[in-house]
């Protein structure tokens, strides 16, 4: 899906259009979505003192869109209760290509002071919705306090992108109140469009595991490189930790944006030379207050900017002004910070040059009675929610899930977020039809349970087809929802809404109807016969009825382990038998390594068999080896 694909009018606001009907009728434009009253302040009765609602005209002299271009300093958090909202607009500020598209037609909105008559008190910010950009247009009134923003600004006066694009996105949600508190990836998601990610590092223990911390540095510093969007917090644990100073200078309930992840050269004591210095881990963040840092090592102005050389400390753009921007050690960065929040803007562009991935991508609904299961907790009910199917088709990816409930913020009605997840399970490989029974399947991983807007998972799968099946934690909750799968390669992703082959499709075959359905497991063998010097490079072909399924090829052994299945809805089960062959993959021409039929019901029994393996066609002397294998079959279509 590309920026910007298509483009859809909030509340069906044509830009351009009442841009000109505002022209035409010689005045500004005042926008009667989002009135400049209370109404747009808050949802609930609340009220703010001595509000104005002013144009920057009559708030400066000289009012501009940007003052030499968007940076982090600024955006200024005002009174309102939304740093995480304050630190993406932070992040965004950093990435060019995203706030020009987030930002459209940058120098048209700008103030023209040759041309006047061209302002027309009109402003337009896009943001992405659940799978849609959506247009947001709004009039230029902002509340003012004295003359002074009360809420985002930034540090110049006569600046107001900041503040412009929080009161667009206030209008996406209802009203300036429906910001206060939130979650730092939810504007990341819908700065970008990507998918967003939230790291425990308290609960998974970072500070303690210096593998994982080492690992998580590199995949930051990777990840400022695709400039992805990522933001710190410390949650407040209470009413009374909001806002809070740490002893170290940080604040609780408070969202940092990162803006750089970077290896340090620290002065040589003789020890290194000038090609070989030792290097120090370190993390820049940035407090959207513009004020209040870090008080620890490598705070502004501490003594260990003496051990980085003058050249170094400016090659990282080192200052040590009061602007809310400072450096830490990424261990203190693990030690003192409790959530780290990445958004990766995904590519799906074919004619990149960076990494392009595959997206598979479903919106729909959990409904009762029959798609609203609950977690795996409920295992009566759980194979009822939504269901996908996606294929690896490399040796092994590292695909990513996101799932999103499509609530809206709070809007006066007490309504909160559902605790949501998924769950993988590695099926058979030639599945075309909803999963009745998990316990035949391999579960692969679960994502966390959150009662977040959306769940993000990024895993390594083996090839072969999965399903993953989506789901509030308790049953019976009705929600609409997105699913998105990324993969390096094409997916074949779906959902499956079919329990089995539909009665038409049968009737257009003309070939009756399946009366059972087998899944056939094939495990492994054992004692193949030796290809070449190290080996063989095995694989199974397993047929039924016309249909063929080809497992996967494990190099370089006589003693492979697949643990594939396939499953058939076979329609002559008493003539038609199921036929397992074992074929060596060469380059030129593959070698047969035997095969085992299973003609007899009495061999389909769901356990586990160790059989022998016999040559092809007429000839049935016994090959060299044992094939291992697990047969299911049932006459009740929903039951595998």
């Amino acid at each position: 899906m590309g920026w910007f694909s298509s483009i859809k009018p909030y509340k069906g606001q044509d830009y351009d259009k009442l841009k000109k009907e505002a022209k035409t009728k010689g005045h500004l434009f005042i926008d009667t979505e989002f009135p400049p009253d209370d109404r747009s302040l808050f949802y609930s009765q609340g009220k703010m003192a001595n509000v104005v609602w002013k144009r920057p005209k009559q708030i400066c002299d000289s009012p501009k869109f940007f003052v030499e271009g968007a940076s982090a300093g600024d955006v200024k958090q005002g009174r309102l209760g939304n740093c995480w909202f304050v630190a993406a607009s932070s992040c965004l500020a950093i990435h060019k290509d995203i706030w020009h598209k987030v930002i459209p037609d940058v120098s048209e909105q700008e103030w023209d002071e040759s041309k006047p008559d061209d302002y027309q008190g009109i402003f337009h910010f896009r943001f992405w919705r659940y799978g849609e950009w959506i247009d947001v247009v709004i009039d230029d009134f902002l509340p003012t306090v004295n003359d002074d923003l009360i809420f985002i600004h930034s540090q110049s006066k006569n600046e107001f992108w900041s503040a412009l694009l929080e009161k667009a996105y206030a209008k996406l949600f209802g009203c300036y109140e429906a910001l206060d508190g939130g979650e730092l990836v939810e504007a990341l998601e819908d700065f970008t469009g990507g998918v967003g990610e939230v790291i425990d590092m308290v609960k998974e223990n970072y500070s303690n595991d210096a593998e994982l911390k080492a690992a998580l540095f590199t995949r930051m510093q990777k990840e400022v490189d695709r400039k992805t969007l990522m933001a710190a917090s410390i949650p407040a644990e209470s009413s009374e930790e909001m806002e809070a100073k740490t002893d170290s200078g940080l604040v609780k309930g408070h969202a940092y944006g990162i803006t750089a992840v970077k290896n340090v050269p620290l002065e040589g004591s003789g020890l290194f030379s000038f090609f070989n210095r030792e290097k120090i881990h370190m993390i820049r963040l940035r407090n959207p207050w513009g004020e209040g840092e870090w008080k620890g090592a490598f705070s502004d102005g501490s003594k260990e900017w003496e051990k980085i050389s003058q050249s170094d400390r400016e090659k990282i753009g080192l200052t040590f002004e009061e602007d809310g921007e400072f450096w830490m050690t990424f261990d203190d960065y693990c030690k003192h910070f409790v959530q780290t929040a990445i958004c990766r803007v995904v590519n799906t562009s074919m004619f990149s040059l960076s990494k392009t991935w595959y997206e598979g991508l479903s919106h729909g609904a959990w409904k009762k009675p029959d798609r609203a299961g609950g977690c795996i907790n409920n295992l009566q009910t759980f194979t009822n929610n939504p269901q996908f199917m996606l294929d690896i088709t490399d040796s092994e990816d590292e695909p990513l899930f996101h799932l999103m409930q499509k609530t809206t913020r709070a809007t006066g009605t007490g309504e909160t977020n559902n605790t949501i997840g998924f769950t993988i399970f590695k099926v058979e490989d030639n599945r075309r039809y909803r999963v009745h029974d998990i316990t035949r399947q391999e579960k692969v991983v679960s994502s966390v349970f959150r009662n977040s807007r959306s769940i993000f998972l990024k895993t390594q799968l083996k090839k072969g087809r999965y399903v993953v099946i989506v789901c509030t934690f308790d049953p019976n909750i009705e929600e609409n929802y997105l699913f998105r799968a990324y993969t390096s390669d094409s997916n074949n992703f779906k959902e499956l809404t079919l329990d089995k082959p539909s009665r038409s499709l049968l009737c257009c075959c003309c070939i009756g109807a399946p009366k059972m359905v087998t899944q056939v497991k094939v495990l492994k063998a054992e004692g193949l016969a030796r290809q070449d010097v190290s080996g063989a490079d095995p694989y199974c072909v397993i047929s039924c009825e016309g249909e063929k399924v080809r497992t996967r090829t494990v190099e370089d052994t006589t003693n492979p382990e697949w643990n594939d299945t396939a499953l058939f809805f076979r329609r002559k089960p008493l003539k038609k038998p199921i036929k397992i062959q074992i074929w060596n993959h060469n380059i030129l021409k593959d070698q047969y390594l035997g095969r085992h039929v299973f003609v007899s019901a009495d061999e389909c029994k769901d356990k586990i068999m160790a059989v022998d393996l016999v040559g092809k066609g007429r000839n049935m002397e016994k090959m060299p080896g044992k094939l291992y294998v697990q047969i299911t079959q049932s006459k009740n279509f929903n039951s595998i």
